[in-house]
């Protein structure tokens, strides 16, 4: 499948403001981000979805990875995305849909993707989802979403990413049909999704769930060293930080959409994702180490939490 499914560009491609340098946390998880810049393509504002970031929570030893989900697609966009059975090859799976006018999102390995230069392209393994735009199986060339951009690979890496040297995975990745135009947007569905996930937020508040874990870890990683901290990190402040920034931006959209007063919560929710940052290079300085005590920062970050989310539940009649 030689052709675009959707009419974007590599070159000059221009990330979603979600992306843009002057965030606190540029990315978010793969998933998020790549759905960010898929409804940016396509010409439709993604802010709606990041509602689900009210409903976000704490584990016990980790913050939800947030996804966009897919009644929240569904009901925003008219997009339906569904789980399909993998028994041939993905790229078969794949070129199949892009045949059939649908997206795809596929798990993969990141060894094989150019755009995680520097982090991870040919020196780790590691999973990660994308969205396939362009399939060229003859000349070896895909064009992809992932994290923060729109990218291009081909040759080895075409040849590595859905393992065409190898047997047939016996565990197959997970794929999505992603399925364009199904529905006219409903015309209430910003109200019902914020709303609902407004209703079904933490019944405790998740951030100071976290900073107890968070002090709990200190030991932990002062003894475990650089690589323990870079993967406790992502699942824990990198997507409390990330969630609460998109609260933010959450907010500020509620404001200009019929919830008056909701943009006073927006920097509450920004002050939680600049402190969980802080927070991060402080316990980065643990796991070389150094002796560090977060708790009032962390203290401050609950509180401004609950603040914001209370006075968003407010605004929108949740309680």
């Amino acid at each position: 499948m030689t052709r675009r499914l959707i009419d974007v560009q590599v070159e000059g491609y221009v990330p979603h403001a979600i992306h843009g340098a002057d965030r606190v946390w540029t990315e978010t998880n793969c998933y998020v981000d790549l759905w960010v810049e898929v409804l940016h393509a396509l010409g439709l504002d993604p802010v709606p979805a990041a509602a689900c970031a009210f409903s976000a929570r704490f584990d016990g030893s980790q913050w939800t990875f947030l996804k966009f989900k897919p009644e929240d697609l569904f009901a925003l966009y008219g997009i339906e995305v569904a789980e399909m059975n993998v028994w041939r090859r993905p790229v078969e799976h794949l070129e199949a849909n892009a045949e059939a006018g649908l997206l795809s999102t596929v798990e993969v390995d990141a060894f094989w993707l150019p755009d995680t230069e520097g982090t991870g392209y040919r020196t780790e393994h590691s999973k990660t989802t994308i969205v396939p735009n362009l399939i060229d199986g003859e000349s070896e060339v895909l064009e992809y979403f992932h994290n923060s951009g729109y990218h291009r690979l081909a040759a080895d890496d075409f040849r590595g990413v859905f393992g065409l040297d190898d047997p047939l995975p016996t565990w197959p990745p997970y794929i999505e049909q992603v399925r364009l135009g199904v529905s006219v947007p409903e015309c209430d569905a910003f109200d019902a999704v914020v709303r609902r996930h407004l209703r079904n937020r933490s019944t405790v508040n998740p951030v100071r769930a976290l900073a107890e874990r968070v002090l709990e870890d200190v030991d932990q990683l002062s003894t475990g060293g650089m690589e323990l901290f870079h993967r406790w990190t992502f699942g824990v402040l990198r997507q409390c930080g990330a969630s609460a920034e998109l609260a933010a931006d959450v907010c500020d959209y509620m404001e200009n959409h019929g919830y008056p007063g909701t943009a006073k919560a927006a920097p509450g929710f920004r002050s939680v994702s600049e402190a969980a940052k802080s927070v991060q290079f402080r316990m980065a300085r643990a796991a070389r180490g150094r002796t560090v005590d977060p708790g009032e920062q962390l203290d401050r970050m609950a509180d401004a939490w609950d603040e914001s989310i209370t006075a968003a539940a407010r605004a929108a009649g949740s309680r």
